[in-house]
């Protein structure tokens, strides 16, 4: 069989098993949280669980993995199929496991299968988007711009979390947490986090070109 088609073939079937696995998990989680909850408290529940950047970078890690699988000759299947998109995705999923991994593992109050699904969301998921990014990007085509832009999911993420704490109160992650941190202390960990998602972009960028040449996976 040619080297290309049997990479192609292979590249089909672990996006599509990675990405319904992730898919799942984030399913499962969400099952887990809403169930048994009624009306006005299941919506409330619902954004609140929107409202985490674990589970919306999980969300678009199962997107990036199935569209261009299932729809490949949509907008939606080639937009995620991009390679810039597809490194400012690895870029967010890894934030997601370094973060818990390093500030939020033992504060989580979840038992039984919560636990499990939260642990494979930010453990799991991510080396699986990484190996994908690894394997089947080529990452000759990864420009240096890449790592500024994709700050602007991040930025809209953070807006809307500010905003949605300020009329409820909650936040969804303790080192944003206007009403126990001061919009100072809160706003300095933000700075602290942009600077940490712009070296990860820029590193990964630069991993990509020292490991790609043009027609060439790794």
């Amino acid at each position: 069989m040619h080297e290309g088609v049997a990479t192609q073939r292979l590249k089909t079937i672990f996006r599509a098993a990675a990405g319904g696995f992730i898919a799942f998990a984030v399913g499962m989680q969400y099952w887990l949280v809403i169930y048994d909850r009624p009306g006005a408290d299941l919506v409330t529940s619902t954004i609140k669980f929107f409202s985490f950047f674990t589970i919306l970078s999980n969300v678009l890690a199962a997107l990036a993995l199935l569209l261009p699988v299932a729809m490949p000759n949509t907008s939606l299947g080639r937009f995620f199929d991009r390679y810039s998109v597809r490194t400012a995705l690895t870029g967010y999923i890894i934030i997601v496991g370094v973060v818990y991994f390093l500030l939020l593992r033992d504060l989580s109050h979840r038992q039984g299968w919560g636990l499990f699904f939260e642990h494979v969301l930010h453990y799991v998921t991510p080396p699986l988007f990484v190996l994908d990014w690894l394997l089947f990007v080529p990452k000759v085509e990864v420009d240096w711009r890449v790592g500024f832009t994709s700050l602007g999911f991040p930025a809209l993420y953070l807006a809307w979390t500010f905003v949605h704490g300020d009329s409820t109160g909650w936040y969804p992650y303790p080192f944003i947490d206007v009403p126990e941190l001061g919009y100072t202390r809160a706003l300095v960990n933000v700075g602290g986090l942009i600077i940490a998602f712009l070296g990860l972009e820029l590193a990964l960028v630069g991993i990509g070109r020292l490991l790609g040449h043009k027609g060439r996976t790794f």
